[in-house]
This record gives structure tokens, sequence and C-alpha cells, in this order.
């Protein structure tokens, strides 16, 4: 089991599947959501209209099309409501989800946005926390190598700074 951490552009990875930060349509947005349609192509897009949408925490599987990915898999994170609205369950629904899937389609490597940090606001730190701690505590799936990738630099130390602490606690 190998994490590593990268600021790459998810879409540029050779790894056997990307996930998107989706939102519930899965039919493009903003963000890594919007980069990801980009970057597959229209086949992307025809493809996710027969998928039906996507609930909060759950996960799609779709193929890659023009991404060096072999698959892409869509998951809808919490939108931040303050804490209040079972933010933290659906985000490790989310993960738990991935991992799923991951395990279906025997992805060896897989690379993970910030989940639900962007224009759905849910704040990094707490995100971070909850990403690490369902990834690396799986009792699901854990592919070979698993890359986070974060958007900039503030994720990265963030999910640098929480995977040492994770590593501290699993030792002692």
């Amino acid at each position: 089991m190998l994490i590593e951490l990268s600021t790459s552009d998810i879409t540029t990875l050779d790894v056997d599947a990307i996930v998107n930060a989706a939102n519930s349509t899965l039919l493009g947005g903003g963000g890594v959501d919007g980069a990801i349609h980009r970057a597959a192509g229209a086949e992307l897009l025809n493809f996710c209209r027969t998928l039906g949408g996507c609930a909060t925490g759950a996960a799609k599987l779709s193929p890659g099309f023009k991404l060096p990915a072999e698959w892409i898999i869509h998951t809808v994170g919490p939108v931040w409501q303050g804490g209040t609205a079972q933010e933290s369950e659906h985000l490790r629904s989310c993960y738990r989800s991935i991992l799923a899937l991951a395990e279906e389609i025997e992805a060896n490597t897989i690379a993970i946005p910030a989940i639900s940090t962007g224009i759905f606001g849910y704040p990094k730190d707490l995100a971070c926390k909850i990403a690490v701690e369902t990834v690396t505590n799986s009792d699901i799936f854990f592919p070979t190598r698993t890359i986070f990738c974060c958007f900039d630099q503030q994720t990265l130390e963030l999910y640098q700074t929480r995977l040492y602490q994770t590593q501290l606690d699993q030792s002692g």
C-alpha cells in the first residue's frame, strides 16, 4: 500500500482510475468535474447521460475515454452546511463507494481529488481528515497505489500533516 501526494493535473495521471468530484447530474460542471469532462471528450458526457445521476455519498463508474486513466469513478460529495446535515457521513460514504468500485474494476492505481472542498465549501482540514482516515482504515479494498491529488499547496500540506499523524497513530 503506497499513498502519494501530488499537485498534478488529475486528468494527466497514468493510473487505472481517477475520481471525479462530480455534481449529482454527472453532466459536468466547474472545477475538477469540468476539467475531467473537457479532457475526456464528448463521449464522457454522452455516457454520463445514461447513468441517471448520482446520489450524495454514492459513486458511479464510466470509461476514461480520452484520458490516460482507463476508468473514472464519479462521486458526489456533500455541500457544506455548517456540519449539521450529516456532511461527514456523506463524505465518508464517498470514499467507501470509491473504494468499492475500485475493487470491482480491480484498480491497482487510483487518483483522488479533495472531494467537496471546492465550490461545495467543505472545510479542507475536516475533509482531509475524513479522506485519509477512511482510505487508510478501509476494510473494503485498498489499491496498491493511491494518489491524493491536491489542487493547491495548502491542501497538499494538510494531507502531508494528516498522513504523518495517521502513521504516528498507527505505529504507537
